[in-house]
């Protein structure tokens, strides 16, 4: 399996564990997983919750956690630490600029595309051993829009590029008619990101790799999408049942015991897709009831909070602590396949054990082809 390189960081194994919010990827699973070799991701969103009184300074309270979680985490590894920062947060620029003076390998930004950005991040990009940027995308077409910008105005580009696909939990960056649809697959959308960024690679005289995510759940789907051309994997749901994991065991047996018919897509009162485990809580909102929400401060730019039918930052801060009639549990497709809680090294050591023998098979079918022709 080959290393991850983003600059001159470099991952032994390539894997980027996703960002989770609110308060399920902490700097607990963000050790774990750098501590095996992969690049292990603190969620800033709604971080602020985690402290009692929050809603009295909302935003200094996401500055505080972020900062100590960041710090927490280099204390237990000296692997690579990321932040995921999502661009519809209010107090956007706060989280990057933390994550930078904090000293974090990288930051990985999505929900919204990250066109304008804190000087701090541009003044990095031209310094190669400071924080490295990573867009999340779901199509070649924003992946162009955020580099050419990047490039026209700064005279720097993002460090690599998560690509992310419609199979993923959480929000989504697809509409509802296209999650289903096969143009819009991860594995169609892959290589177009790859064809995309070629004149930037170009014009910069540097490798830009393009990391796939969304619904990759085992080692095979790591050698298929590896195959394409991506040059690593973000993988979040498989990582979610794990002891490590920051979030109370009821979320992590919440996966453990849904089904197939379990993962539903919800619409979100961020204004985009979700998915989700179907629960009580859900099927209240589905059913029309609605949850009071008193919203303490606009913490994502694109809730329009007097018309939601509840607050997704209280809904997900009461899931991550086990409070599941007052919230629900973000998921990707594949978190029905979840069979027990288990630790970070067990799931990397089957991820790798799952690449190696789908990269035995690969390699042996063209033979076997032939082999039978005869």
């Amino acid at each position: 399996m080959k290393t991850l390189k983003i600059g001159d960081l470099e991952a032994r194994l390539p894997v980027i564990q996703g960002g989770m919010g609110v308060a399920i990827s902490l700097s607990r699973l963000a050790s774990a997983v750098a501590n095996e070799g992969g690049i292990g991701i603190i969620s800033s969103a709604g971080i602020g919750m985690l402290l009692p009184g929050f809603s009295k300074d909302f935003r200094g309270a996401n500055r505080r956690v972020l900062r100590d979680e960041i710090r927490k985490a280099k204390k237990m590894t000296n692997g690579i630490i990321g932040v995921n920062i999502m661009v519809a947060l209010s107090d956007y620029e706060d989280h990057m600029s933390v994550a930078v003076e904090e000293g974090a390998d990288l930051i990985i930004s999505g929900a919204g595309l990250p066109i304008r950005i804190p000087e701090a991040i541009i003044r990095d990009k031209k310094d190669e051993n400071k924080t490295k940027f990573l867009p999340i995308v779901s199509s070649a077409k924003a992946a162009g829009l955020i580099f050419r910008y990047w490039a026209g105005h700064y005279d720097v580009i993002p460090d690599a590029v998560v690509v992310e696909g419609p199979m993923a939990g959480g929000h989504l960056g697809f509409r509802m008619a296209q999650i289903n649809d096969a143009e819009f697959t991860i594995e169609k959308i892959v290589p177009e990101v790859i064809e995309s960024m070629k004149p930037f690679e170009q014009q910069f005289g540097r490798e830009i790799p393009v990391i796939a995510a969304g619904g990759i759940y085992t080692g095979s789907d790591m050698s298929r999408l590896m195959e394409l051309g991506a040059k690593g994997v973000q993988i979040a749901t498989r990582l979610v049942p794990t002891y490590e994991c920051d979030a109370a065991m009821e979320f992590k047996q919440a996966y453990v015991n849904c089904k197939e018919e379990d993962i539903v897509l919800i619409d979100s009162p961020v204004g985009l897709p979700g998915r989700a485990i179907r629960n009580r809580f859900l099927d209240d909102v589905s059913a029309g009831k609605r949850h009071p929400v008193n919203c303490p401060w606009k913490c994502l730019k694109t809730c329009d909070y007097k018309k939601a039918p509840y607050c997704i930052s209280m809904a997900l801060i009461n899931a991550a602590k086990g409070k599941m009639k007052n919230g629900f549990v973000f998921a990707g497709h594949n978190a029905f396949r979840t069979t027990k809680i288990q630790s970070v090294k067990e799931v990397f050591r089957e991820l790798i054990e799952e690449f190696l023998d789908a990269e035995v098979k690969r390699k042996l079918s063209p033979r076997l082809i032939t082999a039978t022709s005869y």
